[in-house]
């Protein structure tokens, strides 16, 4: 995943609509990249940059809802503003419910929009920590030996250390060896802290 500030990439086929978003953003110090279709926007998005995406409803080939669709069947998790017209207020209620973060009415206000576009950026720096805390819990996960990770299960289950001794046949002794290099693989300091981290990997999975 890419670094750095966040941008805002707004959609819009109207050449005056993306100036005007160009001007708003850059004049409030916020980086700002406009295309005039779904396609140029997908041409040049690398996955992973920080941002969101200012989108209109309606746009000449792939709609508005469409790009969202395409983006959430290529997992690339963008958050996204919606820009509506009057009409297109049901549509952008749909949206809503497809993960779109908010909509923006036309004719919008100058400090309602930066409110919603800073909101996006938190949604997104939310999203990608995240994202990020589920990575090195999964490369965590993998660090683990086999017989590691069979100890780890029940230890997790509530097993005493006999007990996963006997189902294993191994020795308690062992069991206590592979006990203590779980909890220092996967950085927990109790029991109780190893089954939420396992919790989260597993609801992650």
């Amino acid at each position: 995943m890419s670094g750095g500030a966040p941008t805002a990439y707004v959609v819009d086929d109207d050449e005056s609509i993306r100036s005007l978003w160009r001007w708003l953003m850059e004049s409030n110090g916020i980086a700002v990249q406009t295309y005039a279709s779904a396609a140029a926007f997908i041409g040049v998005y690398r996955r992973g940059d920080p941002g969101c995406l200012v989108l209109d409803v309606r746009l000449p080939g792939m709609s508005g809802l469409e790009l969202q669709e395409y983006l959430r069947h290529e997992d690339i998790d963008i958050p996204i503003v919606f820009v509506t017209g009057h009409g297109d207020v049901p549509t952008a209620v749909s949206a809503l419910k497809g993960g779109a973060v908010d909509f923006i009415q036309k004719p919008f206000g100058y400090r309602e929009v930066l409110c919603i576009i800073e909101r996006a950026f938190e949604r997104d720096a939310q999203n990608r920590a995240r994202r990020a805390r589920h990575l090195g819990l999964a490369h965590r996960v993998a660090a683990l030996t086999g017989r590691e990770r069979e100890v780890m299960r029940r230890v997790v289950e509530g097993k005493p250390n006999k007990v996963i001794a006997e189902g294993l046949d191994i020795s308690v002794k062992t069991v206590e060896f592979h006990r203590a290099k779980v909890m220092e693989k996967m950085g927990a300091d109790s029991v109780a802290a190893l089954v939420q981290l396992i919790a989260e990997h597993d609801a992650a999975a």
